[in-house]
């Protein structure tokens, strides 16, 4: 059974990042219940509008519902008191991809703080910047050999939104700390879009 303050977080975000001009990345979108363990999870990406494909910057971000947080809500709603009230993992990879050049990981790091915004109580706290570099397969006789090497750098950070009476009760007063994601979100997009960095042209194979 999955109740709905977990659908109310995700109708909450999706509603932030459309206010704020973000543009979704459908086919990146997931929904998924781990069979064994029970624990739910949903991703998304979004870009900001008019990146082409793929999008120079984006942002995936992933939230995380494990099965003793249902487990609590369960009780709470039945009127019991849990031992803890529920929890949420929020994970936010900021990513700058389509690059013609190695990046400067000193200039993606000045963008990207150690801490983000406040999930309430705590805050999305930076775990990594990982550069990757892909090189196409000279055997494959893929078109993607005349482009050459690509590469992209990602900043990923954690955080935990701790639910409390109050959100129990009323869903809708997470708003704010959405809210505060997504202006977070969409000023490092744009930061990171305007660094001085030699990206790629779109895919025409992806043009619309």
């Amino acid at each position: 059974m999955l109740d709905h303050l977990l659908v109310d977080l995700i109708s909450s975000v999706q509603d932030s990042f459309d206010r704020a001009l973000l543009e979704r990345q459908a086919v990146e979108e997931r929904f998924q219940v781990d069979v064994f363990l029970g624990d739910v999870s949903w991703e998304t990406s979004y870009s900001l509008p008019g990146e082409g494909q793929p999008p120079r910057v984006r942002v995936d971000l992933s939230i995380d519902w494990p099965t003793w947080s249902q487990t609590a809500y369960r009780s709470w709603s039945m009127g019991e008191s849990p031992a803890e009230l529920p929890e949420a993992v929020v994970e936010v990879a900021m990513r700058i991809q389509r690059l013609a050049a190695a990046p400067s990981v000193d200039r993606v790091q000045a963008v990207l703080p150690a801490t983000g915004p406040a999930l309430g109580h705590d805050p999305l706290v930076r775990t990594a910047i990982t550069v990757e570099e892909l090189r196409p397969d000279p055997t494959a006789g893929s078109d993607e050999e005349t482009l050459g090497p690509r590469w992209a750098v990602e900043g990923s950070y954690e955080g935990t939104i701790r639910f409390d009476e109050s959100q129990l009760e009323d869903p809708t007063t997470v708003g704010p700390v959405v809210d505060a994601l997504t202006r977070w979100v969409s000023s490092t997009l744009v930061q990171l879009a305007d660094l001085p960095l030699s990206f790629l042209p779109p895919d025409p194979a992806d043009a619309p």
